[in-house]
This record gives structure tokens, sequence and C-alpha cells, in this order.
């Protein structure tokens, strides 16, 4: 068996630099381990970092056709509102889209996807890709009468023929503030002991929706001729009214989180505890710049151990699929947080998240993680292996 013997200025394994070292992958692309460096002669020799392939851990691929679609800074409510109305384009152009956006991914050393899907417009292109995706089925319905109609549509229509190919597929709530508690109840017993994620305080109508009733998505339910007039206000945040009814799921990936509180964290990850449940803060920043042109409170998130691991959402609120992007967004409001931490949440974290850590995310004997390589600066990638 032929093994590529490479070798760069540092190497990261998923959790730590490494110099002096040769990461070895053999002809299957499998690494087959790390060395010392011996100055030998068959060593490929790159000037940066070599680390493994990066994981998205959010994505709605099938927006791609949206790109450019929408302005900037339009506020989430306007932003949902305008998704909905340009959804419906002319199916080759969509597919079309999610073939360019895909290999966008590729190019940019993306090895696995948490796509978001609430067709099977993404189905054709997962077929044949060399990207390894978990596919979260997004239920939405708030309205509590047509729950249980709404939920088997979505399982007939979407789940099924996902699952029947990509059986690590999951159903899961879109948002607190569009999914109702029956629904809820619904998705909980679909998802026991699966991983799901769900979109969380990407804005602060969505607290104030939850505390007093009043924000601007009782004019998002008057614009799509809703009527809502059943909700009652819990008085507490969203995640705080929510979480409790999402007991069942062994991990649940939250989305966004730019509103969250040192109250929500300390509520969250302790009553994920006494669940058993694993909590994963996925960060999308240049999303949360493109629509609200806001960020979360990542030394917060530190401050309290949280997992973190990044994603890119949709190109419909994204100028790129790109999580070395991403990292240089955080670099340029949070410079003080060290590289080796960065990539691992883009790396070994978002594995975890995913549930494919024994494949991706670290050089691990084994492992199919890919090899991409940075620049010191962090201002380029490009796939090795």
């Amino acid at each position: 068996m032929s093994i590529r013997k490479l070798k760069a200025d540092k190497i990261f394994d998923g959790r730590n630099f490494l110099t002096n070292k040769i990461l070895l992958i053999d002809e299957n692309a499998v690494v087959a381990g790390i060395s010392e460096d011996n100055n030998e002669d068959d060593v490929e020799i790159y000037k940066g970092i070599l680390s493994p392939g990066f994981i998205n851990a959010h994505c709605h691929l099938e927006l791609s056709h949206l790109k450019n679609q929408i302005e900037e800074d339009t506020g989430l409510v306007d932003f949902v509102s305008k998704v909905i109305r340009l959804r419906n384009f002319d199916k080759e152009e969509i597919l079309h889209a999610i073939d360019v956006a895909e290999q966008e991914m590729y190019n940019n050393g993306i090895v696995a996807v948490g796509d978001i899907c609430n067709t099977t417009d993404t189905l054709v292109q997962k077929r044949k890709s060399k990207i390894l995706y978990r596919n979260f089925v997004e239920v939405l319905g708030f309205v509590p009468q047509f729950a249980q109609s709404r939920f088997d549509g979505i399982v007939q229509n979407v789940y099924e023929p996902f699952f029947a190919e990509m059986p690590d597929t999951s159903i899961v709530p879109h948002a607190p503030y569009s999914v109702s508690d029956e629904m809820f109840a619904l998705i909980n017993q679909h998802s026991e002991g699966k991983i799901i994620s769900i979109h969380n305080q990407e804005t602060k109508e969505e607290n104030t929706f939850f505390k007093t009733g009043e924000s601007k998505f009782q004019d998002f339910y008057q614009l799509i001729n809703t009527n809502i007039d059943f909700f009652q206000p819990s008085g507490k945040s969203s995640l705080q009214t929510y979480l409790p009814k999402l007991n069942l799921p062994k991990q649940i990936l939250l989305i966004h989180n730019t509103q969250t509180s040192e109250e929500d964290i300390l509520f969250a990850e302790n009553l994920a505890k006494e669940n058993g449940q694993q909590l994963f803060w996925i960060l999308c920043p240049n999303a949360n710049l493109y629509i609200e042109n806001q960020l979360p409170n990542i030394d917060l998130l530190r401050k309290h151990n949280c997992t973190i691991a990044l994603g890119t959402d949709s190109l419909a609120s994204n100028h790129e699929l790109n999580i070395l992007s991403e990292i240089q967004s955080i670099q340029k409001y949070f410079p003080h947080l060290p590289k080796e931490e960065l990539l691992q949440w883009a790396t070994l974290n978002g594995s975890q998240a995913l549930g494919f850590s024994n494949l991706f995310g670290s050089f691990e004997d084994g492992k199919t993680c890919g090899v991409v390589l940075l620049n010191e600066d962090f201002t380029e990638v490009k796939r090795i292996v």
C-alpha cells in the first residue's frame, strides 16, 4: 500500500498544533498516522497549516438559488417573509444553483454538512456527492389544530425519501416562533435518541414574542393570513420556553444564538445535563451580520465551556459557503480567540455535532477526514486530500 507523507509548518490535528511531524495518508485517503519528521526524501512539503477538512454544521443548500436575491440588514422577520415569497423558482434553476453551491463547499475544504431540508430538491445532488450530509428535515406549523396533518405531510413527502437513502436523517423544528406545542410533541417523540437542530434566538423579536406577545412576529403572521389569537406568551425567553419540550433527542444543535443570555446558557446546559443530552452551539456569524448586523456573545459561550461549532447558513443570507470566511469574521470581532480553538470549532466539534466524529474532525488513524491547507493568516484554504 502506498502512503503519502505530508509536511507543513504546522499540522493541526483537530485539537492542537504540531510541529516537526509528518501526516501519513494511505491510497484510500485514510489517515495512517502522524510520525516524526526524519528528513525523508519522499515527503510533500507545504507552506502553512495542514488541517482536517472543515465541517459545515448548519446550511440550507436548497436555498442556493436565492444568492443576492435578498438585501442585507432587513431584520429576521422581513428576511423570513422574503424567503417565503421567493421560493418558487424554476426547478432547473434551483438544481443548478445547488450543484454550483455544493462544488463551492467542496473547493473550500468542507467534507461534511448539516443540511436543512424543507423539500427533496437536494436529494439528487446528495446521491452523487463527495460530501457527507446529515439531513435535518424541517417542520413548521404554529397553528395547533394543523400540527398532525402538517407533520404527516412532511414525513411522507420529505422525510421518507431522504430516510430511505440516508438513514441519519431526522425531523427537526424550524424555530420557536414557528412550531406549536403540539408540533413540538410530535417532533420530540419522533426524534428520540437522534440529533436535531433548531434556529435559536436569532433576533430580539423572538424573545420579546415569548415574554410579552408583542413583536414583529405578530405582523409576520398577519402577512401570511394566520390567526394566532390562541398564543399565550410564557413570560420567559424563547429558549427557556421551548427547550423543556425537547427532552428525548440525544443531541440538540442550537443555531445562531445572537440573543442568548447568560441565564439562558445556564438554563440550557443544566437542563441538557439533567436529560442526559449534549448541546452544541452553532455559530453562523456571516449570516447574522447579513440579516441583522449582530453577532452572538462568543465570550459568554466560552465562559461556560459551551461546545461551539460553525455553519454558513444559506446563500440567501451569506455571500459564500466557506467555513474559513466564518472564522475570519469571528477573528475580526473577537481577535483574542486562539487559532487552535477556532480550528477545533471548524473540525472536531463540528464532526461531533453531526455525529460523524468516527470519520472526520481529527487526524486519527482510520479516519477519512480530508486534508486542507491554510496559510498562517487564515486568508486562504486549499483542499489537499
